[in-house]
């Protein structure tokens, strides 16, 4: 009847031109042009209660304090509703009802509309794995409240193989379903001494918990998140490649691996927690699993002899994670300062779905540095000597082989002029059982000096190389033997380069015969 009295525009405070209710399984939704208005229903579903009015207040309030984290311009505030359920009244009390107030949106400003409009670029994944990132870095970390053990992981990991074993009992997925129980179970014990050292380091934390492409949307110029979850606090106080992988799993399930890549490589290089890559595939199959689960759900509930197509592409998407079929790539982009390698990478990432590892950042990462700080003279010069770089190279190294034993493409953005570095990679390479090719950017000398010089004036990059360490590394770099141009690819980028020419070649290189090594 509440929602019935809402339908008129007497009941709002403000001018209304057109009323919408949207409903979902425990909310409606009332729009009115420019506010829209969240209303939970009184429900007590056992992991979520809004059975009383003092409870519908409180969760009100979680959902905005909670989401002004990521979308502050979003989320207005709490209203009461007051009057009688046939003639209500917004923003009086005695209140016999709670709203969240909001700024109303388009409906086709969401992720998932605009992935399917193929509106979505490459700036704005990388604009949101920033966005992401930084609300992160700002959230909250478990200390001693039990979020992060072992038991909070595998508890809801084993609960979706439950729900989805007895909802899809008539169907012919439960083989699938089995082998995905098995291989998370195994993969849960694998790797419980990450799960505790991530725990530790303080990467359990209060995230967003519900991070898909339904609950990102568009305000004025870039894609924020709304909506997190607000009900279950042991769903959002989860390890942060957990939320990251939600949105990677949605992507890649939209066939949309470019836009994953592009928006996970810009989070760890903010983040920098390329650690996380060890569990980044167990949480993209948990996920996926997760998604299976409400899909079969609702199946149940709306329609049981329908196909149960959606639940199969999410446990296909799952079992392609589990047990990958290709080999993995390991790509050396390796050049002198100004080369292009940065800008060839960054190509090369979406089409490839790599992870890569780019040496001027992990460098400053090393050095307590952020991404674009500029350090002094005596700093700078400490950046590219010897030992820092050995130090650089190694940590690069841990990650490959971490991104690697998942069977992730990695692109290695270094220098690598020292024939040394350039088989330490390929050996790293061969030990995953991965495919290996080095990329050599060129340029012509100006070319190289003018792009220094303009990246120097600039700030807006991570590198500091100047035109005293291109010379040094120029008089040092040592060319690719015989035996290194079997698996390379040249690229002059001093003019145009056409990209699938590169790709090709690329491709062409991955497995060359193993007697010309």
């Amino acid at each position: 009847m509440l929602i019935d009295g809402l339908q008129h525009a007497d009941a709002f405070p403000h001018d209304v031109q057109h009323i919408e209710m949207l409903e979902t399984h425990i909310s409606w939704i009332i729009l009115t042009g420019e506010v829209a208005y969240k209303i939970k229903k009184p429900l007590d579903l056992g992991f979520l209660n809004f059975s009383t009015l003092d409870l519908r207040r409180y969760y009100c309030n979680e959902e905005v304090r909670l989401n002004r984290r990521f979308a502050p311009g979003l989320y207005r505030d709490v209203v009461p509703i007051g009057g009688t359920p046939e003639h209500p009244k917004i923003g009086t009390e005695p209140a016999i009802e709670w709203a969240v107030r909001m700024h109303q949106f388009p409906a086709d400003a969401g992720l998932d509309h605009q992935v399917a409009a193929r509106s979505v670029s490459v700036a704005d994944m990388r604009r949101l794995g920033e966005t992401v990132a930084a609300a992160h870095g700002a959230a909250d970390v478990a200390t001693d409240n039990g979020y992060g053990s072992l038991n909070s992981i595998r508890s809801p990991a084993r609960d979706n193989f439950i729900s989805l074993a007895a909802d899809c009992a008539k169907t012919d997925l439960l083989d699938a379903i089995a082998t995905l129980r098995q291989w998370t179970e195994h993969e849960t014990a694998r790797l419980e001494p990450v799960f505790v050292s991530r725990l530790m380091a303080g990467h359990i934390r209060e995230c967003h918990g519900d991070l898909h492409v339904g609950n990102i949307v568009r305000l004025s110029d870039e894609y924020v998140p709304f909506d997190c979850l607000e009900f279950d606090p042991a769903l959002r106080w989860i390890d942060v490649i957990s939320d990251v992988a939600f949105l990677v799993m949605d992507l890649l399930h939209l066939e949309r691996a470019d836009l994953a890549f592009v928006f996970l490589n810009r989070y760890l290089e903010v983040t920098g927690d390329y650690t996380g890559l060890a569990v980044l595939p167990y949480y993209i199959v948990y996920r996926a699993a997760v998604r299976a689960k409400i899909t079969a759900v609702r199946r149940r509930q709306e329609n049981p002899d329908t196909d149960p197509a959606s639940v199969t592409a999410y446990l296909q998407l799952a079992s392609r994670i589990a047990t990958p079929k290709r080999k993995a790539l390991l790509i050396v982009c390796h050049g002198v300062s100004g080369s292009g390698k940065t800008w060839l990478s960054e190509k090369l990432i979406p089409v490839l779905a790599a992870i890569r590892l780019r040496s001027d950042i992990v460098r400053k990462k090393l050095h307590g540095l952020t991404e674009l700080a500029r350090s002094d003279a005596d700093v700078n010069e400490g950046l590219y000597a010897r030992d820092a770089t050995r130090r650089t190279y190694a940590q690069i190294a841990e990650f490959a082989k971490l991104a690697l034993d998942e069977r992730l493409n990695v692109i290695i953005d270094a220098t690598c002029l020292q024939r040394a570095d350039r088989h330490a990679f390929r050996d790293i390479a061969a030990t995953a059982g991965a495919s290996f090719v080095i990329v050599h950017c060129d340029a012509r000398r100006p070319v190289l000096e003018e792009r220094i010089c303009r990246r120097e004036c600039g700030g807006t990059d991570a590198s500091e190389a100047n035109l005293a360490v291109l010379k040094y590394q120029l008089a040092r770099q040592e060319p690719l033997d015989r035996y290194e141009l079997a698996y390379s690819v040249r690229v002059d980028t001093s003019g145009s380069t056409e990209l699938n020419t590169i790709i090709n070649a690329i491709r062409s290189r991955t497995d060359p015969d193993t007697s010309t090594r």
